[in-house]
């Protein structure tokens, strides 16, 4: 179990700090991953206009001057534009994911504790959210992250592993990757219409990150994203606002369970 230090305060105020930052960066970056898989990422905002920014246009919030200078003048002329906001803001809310990220950040802090491998979670918390609003938004888990997610993760664990003070296991991470990407694997050939083919790529990050915890944290992760998921669904039936073969995006669930397994994981180790 992380013991308790006087760095663990100070550690979880600079995780809330970085989430809070991280996550401001996010709401671009969803928007313009927000496509469906035969579409390329967005380019122009929805007024028309070229996305700019930092980083050419991926980082940061999704606004632009531009639409909030037309619909400024629009008003006074009495021909607001209904599909622009006052302000020219557009996609996810910032301050929301902004939220979200630093709570997420700061939690992973004061479960970890002190321990090298802190430093990855705060790496990969805010790509998990990323990832999570865009299935959210369009039921698509892009490639672009998952594939590198996974990478990223085997990659950043090994450097940890390599680090005196790290608890976790790199092997048992590979074997996590391994075995929660081949068993999605197995229910998407058994039901593709219930589960897309880039929930079995996520599952290579998340068995990852579960996997360095023990095997524990990896059926614990997995049996909490399965049941969110299905809270989730069951709520919506309830509220007639789906059937029961309506389709729900899995991979926010897949995510919110892998958080879950790891906070825990982090804290009993």
């Amino acid at each position: 179990m992380t013991g308790v230090s006087g760095l663990t305060g100070p550690l979880i105020a600079v995780a809330a700090v970085w989430g809070a930052v991280a996550g401001a960066l996010v709401p671009r970056l969803a928007y313009r991953f927000s496509v469906p898989s035969e579409e390329v990422w967005r380019e122009r905002c929805p007024g028309g206009h070229p996305i700019r920014g930092p980083v050419r246009g991926w980082l940061g919030w999704a606004r632009c001057g531009e639409c909030a200078s037309e619909v400024a003048v629009g008003a006074e002329a009495e021909t607001l534009v209904t599909t622009k906001s006052a302000h020219g803001t557009y996609g996810p809310r910032t301050p929301v994911l902004a939220l979200a990220t630093a709570l997420l950040c700061a939690g992973l802090a004061a479960a970890t504790g002190t321990r090298p491998e802190i430093a990855v979670w705060l790496l990969l918390a805010p790509v998990g959210v990323l990832l999570a609003v865009v299935d959210f938004r369009v039921k698509r888990l892009p490639d672009v992250l998952t594939l590198p997610l996974a990478a990223l993760s085997l990659v950043l664990l090994g450097l940890v592993a390599l680090v005196p003070e790290h608890v976790g296991s790199w092997p048992t991470a590979a074997l996590g990757a391994l075995a929660l990407g081949a068993g999605y694997f197995v229910l998407w050939l058994v039901n593709p219409g219930g589960m897309g083919f880039g929930d079995v790529k996520l599952a290579l990050g998340t068995g990852a990150v579960l996997g360095w915890y023990g095997w524990g944290a990896v059926l614990l992760g997995t049996f909490a994203g399965f049941l969110l998921g299905a809270l989730y669904g069951g709520a919506l039936v309830l509220a007639r606002r789906a059937g029961r073969r309506t389709t729900i995006p899995f991979g926010p669930f897949l995510i919110a369970g892998a958080y879950l397994g790891l906070l825990i994981g982090a804290y009993a180790a």
